[in-house]
């Protein structure tokens, strides 16, 4: 596969993604570009805590996350007269 055949079919691949894989693809290639490309991370987890994230990507995938913006006015409000 030639250099541009190889950019064609990852821009075709890419373009055909929908919002949330896309943003996944956005932050692993953002990663890469900024040399922070090390899963040996990943593999010094242990099992429960790689469950745990995976789960989490999930349950964010699926719609089920809370937005950060809500978390910070709920407690902005429960401390902000204490």
């Amino acid at each position: 596969m030639t250099v541009s055949e190889l950019k064609l079919t990852l821009f075709r691949e890419i373009d055909s993604l929908d919002k949330s894989k896309l943003e996944e693809v956005y932050g692993v290639l953002t990663n890469y570009f900024n040399g922070q490309n090390d899963i040996s991370e990943w593999d010094e987890l242990s099992e429960n805590q790689k469950h745990g994230i995976l789960k989490a990507i999930e349950e964010v995938e699926d719609g089920k996350g809370i937005p950060n913006i809500s978390v910070l006015e709920k407690f902005r409000r429960k401390y902000s007269n204490a």
